[in-house]
Formats: structure tokens, C-alpha cells, sequence
């Protein structure tokens, strides 16, 4: 491939300047997804029916735009760089459509609150999956080596666990306590003002900082149909994906219901659930390090697998927590798994990455990470099944129409479906191949290699 003759070698880019970066990616849209529900059905009185369809709709429109947004960073060539302009540009725009999604009129009712919760919720997800299209991107760009990316790669999550103890659990306190009460919707308004300005300072600081490699980007542009080709056609894209996707939706359950699983399934107040998540998050962040240390000891794959039942583990012993101490005591078991899966997941993504890359001479990770994110759009349909089931079976509605035990409703959303998701994930993880590590030198673009079958001495088996 042909490089551009003025290329320059970038400096390296500090890992803790990438790294925190995630911090304002996850703010606003760990925000919206915790919050949603008690937001739109418990307090403004959405129809779970409703919430359900919308969820569906989005997550069909996300995963279409989510390759078209990847493959456009992909193609990019400016002075600024691939990613660096739309993450300038997503940023503000993921935070005013943040503050517009928590400011619905109080007088809106029936399909004039569907459809504000539809526009809004669509347009979220949107500028969401531009930044994090890019975001994503940068690891194996930035940080070609396993090691340094491990450090990185924990650095931001361990700054994405930050992003989650302020978005989740102090935005249940700010929400109905400092700037709000338990009904009413004024503290969603204003935290979100605080946390659209947060987020948009900190991805313009990560973005202005960080430094591309100017021989990524060739003046070859990959063509959209034949790049989607070849990974749909990449046998590690689907069991990847799939395994991966295990762990995502039953975390976006947990998201999404952990503030209801307190109010109804350990009968207290909302406020509690910072207690509860910030035990989990705590333990989560510490144990970054350990994992970091055993992936760099057995190597991402064999790491990831122990997650994995690590995580299912703390799901089936949240089910049977009778109250916050019970509770807390299962959820650093969650927050255990959990922790594992932030250290590795990203890995074995980022090694089905450059070996894309090797293979084909070019580096298209936007529209790689989108096609992966499409795994990752079936959280909305799933969390929406989901929610809607529960007025199926245990005849939850709505707040205002509870039905008869919305605590074992909840407790079936938040513990029984995340619990079979991940032991489906952990299962199909035994049957992973994942390529080895690729040498930086490798993941360089060269010219592409004659067609043919991938050299089997280069997957890493399973063991």
C-alpha cells in the first residue's frame, strides 16, 4: 500500500491521556441507559409495551449506522487525523442530546412521550457510537504491543469505572435527592447539564492529545461493500462477537435495572443503589490490576474464559440477596467477574484486529469495532424483551401499574437473564481460537498477501 510521502512519526501518546478519555465517553451514556427506565416508565409512566418496541426500533436503526459511522472514520483523511474529528464533533453533540433526553415536557403523555423518548434515545445512540467507534480505534493504533495495550487498556477502564461510580451510582443521590426528589424530574435535567459539560471537556482534552500514526492512514480508501464482505466472511468475527455479546447484554440488564432491583426487590429507597454499585465498582477497580497481571502470566484468552464463570458465579448469588448487606456481599462476586472481563474483552477484540489488518494491508478498525458494536446493538433489543417480559409474566407495566411482586421481577431481570447469558459466554468461550500476538512491525500497513487460506500455525487454540 502507498503511504503518504510527508508522513511524519507521531510521538507516543501518554497511555493515562488516551485512558481517560473514556471517562467522558461513559458518562452520558451510562447515564442514560441506568437511568432510563426509572426516568421514562416508573416516574413519567412510559408503557413498558411501549419502552419495548422503541428499544427494538433503535437497536435495528443503530446496528445499520453503526458500520456506515466506522467505515466513514476509516476513510477519513484530514491534517487533524482519522478519528480526532468526530470525536470533536460527537462529543458536544452526544451531550446535548443527553440534557434534550432528560427535559421532556412534563405535559407529554401517550405517543408525544413515545416518540420524545424514540428521537431522543435513537440520536443518543448515534453520537454514542461515533465516539466510541473511534475511541475504540485508537488502542490498537496507539499501543501496538500486548503489554503496552493491556496497560492502557486498563487505564481506561479503570477511568470507565470512575465514569460509572458518578454516572450510576451518584446520579441516583443527585437525581432524587440533591437536585431532585424520588417523583419528580428535575434533578435528571440538571445532573445531565453537569455530566454533558464533563464529558465534552474531557474527550476534547483525550482527543486534542492524542497522537494517530500518519502510516494507517493510506491513500487507499477502503470501499465499504468489499471491506463488509471480508468480515462477515472472518469465522473469529462471529464467534468473537457472539461469545462477547454475552457479556454485554447481561451487563446492559444490570444497567439498566439495577436502581428497580433496589426500590422493589430490596424494598429501599432508590438512593441505596449508590451503596450497592459503588461496592461493585470499587471492587471491580481493584481488581484491574490482578487481572492485568494473570492475562499478562496466561494470556488474554485463558483469562477471559475464567471471567467469564467468575461472573456468572456473582449473578446466581445476587438472586438470592434478601437485602443490601446480602447484596453487597454477591456483588463483589459481580464486581469480581465483571473486572475480568473489562481487562481481556477488548484484547481478544483488538487481536481479530490486527490480524484484519495484517492479512489485508489496511487498517479499517472504525468499521471492524462497528461491525463488532453490531453484537452490541442486540443489547437494546434484548434489554427491551426483557423489560417487556416482566409485564408478560409478573404483570409489570409501568410504575404507576406495578402488578403484584415487581421485587421477583426485578430480580428475575437483573440476576436470572444475566446469569444464562453468561454461562452461554462462558461455554462458548471453550471453543474461542483467537490469532496470536501480532508484532508491531506487522501491524504495520504492507502490501496485502496473495488470497488465500488463513496460516493455521497463527490462531491460538483452545486449551
Amino acid at each position: 500500500m502507498s503511504q503518504p510521502a510527508t508522513a511524519a512519526a507521531p510521538g507516543r501518546t501518554p497511555a493515562w491521556r488516551y485512558a481517560i478519555g473514556m471517562l467522558g465517553t461513559s458518562i452520558p451514556i451510562n447515564m442514560i441507559k441506568g437511568s432510563m427506565i426509572l426516568y421514562y416508565v416508573d416516574i413519567l409512566g412510559l408503557d413498558v409495551r411501549a419502552y419495548g418496541v422503541v428499544m427494538v426500533i433503535y437497536a435495528v436503526i443503530d446496528a445499520l449506522d453503526n458500520p456506515l459511522l466506522g467505515h466513514l472514520s476509516d476513510r477519513t483523511r484530514s491534517r487533524f487525523g482519522r478519528r480526532r474529528p468526530w470525536l470533536l464533533v460527537g462529543a458536544p453533540m452526544l451531550a446535548a442530546c443527553m440534557i434534550a433526553f432528560f427535559s421532556a415536557p412534563s405535559s407529554l403523555r401517550g405517543l408525544g412521550l413515545v416518540l420524545w423518548f424514540a428521537v431522543f434515545a435513537i440520536l443518543c445512540e448515534a453520537f454514542d457510537s461515533m465516539l466510541n467507534a473511534n475511541y475504540g480505534a485508537l488502542l490498537p493504533e496507539l499501543y501496538p504491543r500486548e503489554r503496552d495495550r493491556a496497560v492502557a487498556n486498563s487505564l481506561r477502564q479503570g477511568f470507565q469505572l470512575v465514569a460509572l461510580v458518578i454516572s450510576l451510582a451518584i446520579t441516583p443521590l443527585l437525581t432524587t435527592q440533591v437536585f431532585g426528589t424520588e417523583e419528580s424530574t428535575q434533578g435528571f435535567q440538571t445532573t445531565a447539564i453537569i455530566y454533558g459539560v464533563i464529558a465534552f471537556v474531557v474527550i476534547a482534552f483525550m482527543a486534542l492529545g492524542a497522537r494517530e500514526r500518519p502510516r494507517y492512514s493510506t491513500r487507499e480508501r477502503p470501499l465499504l461493500l468489499r471491506s463488509v464482505w471480508s468480515i462477515v466472511r472472518n469465522p473469529m468475527f462471529w464467534s468473537v462477537g457472539l461469545t462477547g455479546a454475552c457479556y454485554g447484554i447481561a451487563m446492559a440488564l444490570v444497567l439498566a435495572g439495577i436502581q428497580l432491583y433496589v426500590r422493589y426487590s430490596l424494598g429501599l429507597p432508590v438512593g441505596n443503589a449508590l451503596y450497592l454499585q459503588g461496592i461493585v465498582i470499587l471492587v471491580t477497580a481493584a481488581g484491574l490490576l490482578v487481572w492485568t497481571r494473570v492475562v499478562a502470566r496466561r494470556g488474554a484468552l485463558w483469562t477471559w474464559r475464567l471471567a467469564f464463570v467468575v461472573l456468572a458465579v456473582g449473578f446466581a448469588a445476587l438472586f438470592f440477596a434478601t437485602d443490601l448487606v446480602t447484596a453487597i456481599a454477591a456483588g463483589v462476586l459481580v464486581g469480581a467477574g465483571w473486572s475480568g472481563m473489562l481487562a481481556t474483552n477488548d484484547l481478544i477484540v483488538a487481536r481479530v484486529l490486527d490480524a484484519d489488518a495484517a492479512r489485508n494491508g489496511e487498517h479499517r478498525e472504525g468499521l471492524f469495532l462497528s461491525a463488532f458494536g453490531f453484537f452490541g446493538r442486540l443489547n437494546g433489543v434484548v434489554t427491551g424483551l426483557a423489560l417487556t417480559s416482566l409485564g408478560v409474566f409478573f404483570g409489570y407495566n409501568s410504575g404507576d401499574d406495578p402488578g403484584g411482586d415487581p421485587g421477583l421481577a426485578f430480580r428475575i431481570y437483573l440476576c436470572v437473564y444475566p446469569f444464562v447469558l453468561t454461562a452461554i459466554g462462558a461455554v462458548a468461550a471453550r471453543f474461542v481460537s483467537i490469532p496470536i500476538e501480532t508484532p508491531p512491525e506487522a501491524a504495520e500497513p504492507a502490501e496485502p498477501p496473495p488470497p488465500g487460506p488463513v496460516d493455521e500455525s497463527a490462531v491460538e487454540r483452545p486449551r
